[in-house]
């Protein structure tokens, strides 16, 4: 009796994703094999916090090995984005009232667009990330790892971008 539900167990596994649209391979169409990704637009106060998301975007795909990032004018795809959110928030303050913790939130939207049929794949609004970071005592250390805290959420946003690229999910 158990060998035959564990038999209906695996049997659902395997066809619960099929009946999803889930597949291992990804969902890409086949002649998608390059993607152009353009400096994502920076709608923030926030100084080339676009140029910082974009590159890790770009290597993202580059260490996937997924898409061949191109030009623009050579490309199969093309992911557009742009900034909409930059806000940093302290979450942790000392005895003294000091802000030991703060939590950094960068929001974007992007576009995946087929250059070669001429339609947008897919939209994302709201794509978002956090990261944390601790204080130092000193104001250009603290500079300084806001500066890391932004390059790690771009890092994981990056990530993220290409997971949902490759995957459409």
């Amino acid at each position: 009796m158990s060998r035959f539900l564990l038999g209906v167990v695996l049997l659902a596994a395997l066809t619960v994703p099929a009946a999803c649209g889930y597949s291992t391979k990804g969902n890409l169409p086949s002649h998608i094999r390059t993607v152009a990704v353009p400096t994502f637009k920076n709608s923030t106060h926030e100084p080339a916090v676009e140029s910082t998301v974009t590159g890790a975007v770009v290597n993202a795909f580059t260490t996937s090995g997924k898409l061949r990032v191109v030009p623009v004018g050579q490309a199969d795809s093309i992911l557009e984005g742009e900034v909409v959110g930059y806000d940093v928030q302290s979450i942790s303050v000392d005895r003294r009232i000091n802000i030991r913790q703060y939590r950094l939130s960068v929001t974007l939207n992007i576009e995946f667009r087929d250059v070669k049929q001429g339609e947008t794949l897919f939209r994302q609004h709201g794509l978002q990330e956090i990261a944390d970071f601790n204080v130092p005592f000193e104001v250009s250390a603290t500079i300084s790892r806001e500066e890391g805290a932004v390059r790690q959420a771009a890092q994981d946003i990056g990530r993220k971008v290409v997971n949902l690229v490759v995957d459409r999910f």
